[in-house]
């Protein structure tokens, strides 16, 4: 089971830089739609890029994100990679299911965007912007450096 381990591993990455792409970027679309008039030309085309990035990449990278991290997890207790006593894996998982909540959210607001219901600024959305950042800042330190 090890030898394949790699082999998740680069999926997941793969996986996570796709989701990581749509986290980052929908949150943009907000900020411009936003502005958009309520059933203007321009708000219906943002519906439709919001849909579309949420539903044909965010929503499978997520679940292949997840999927090739689980396989990866499993792997890793089998061969004694790590156990749960490794203070880094908490902080990573943790922040992962933090980056699922955010995930939740950005598809929550697009639905209210698609319904016309946003009541939301620019500015709640440039600092919902970052809320992906930071958590994927974080795991990448824990999942490299280890720090305990």
């Amino acid at each position: 089971m090890s030898d394949y381990y790699d082999v998740f591993k680069a999926l997941h990455v793969i996986s996570v830089i796709s989701w990581m792409v749509g986290m980052l970027y929908l949150p943009r679309l907000f900020v411009y739609h936003v502005d958009a008039a309520p059933g203007s030309e321009t708000s219906e085309t943002f519906k439709i890029m919001e849909r579309r990035l949420m539903k044909a990449i965010i929503n499978p990278a997520m679940i292949a994100s997840f999927l090739f991290g689980g396989i990866m997890l499993w792997i890793g207790f089998d061969i004694g990679m790590f156990t749960m006593a490794d203070g880094w894996l908490h902080v990573k998982l943790l922040s992962v299911l933090l980056l699922g909540a955010a995930h939740g959210a950005l598809s929550k607001r697009r639905r209210e965007f698609e319904s016309d219901a946003n009541t939301r600024s620019t500015r709640y959305f440039r600092i919902l912007n970052e809320v992906p950042t930071v958590l994927m800042i974080i795991i990448v330190f824990m999942v490299i450096l280890k720090p305990f």
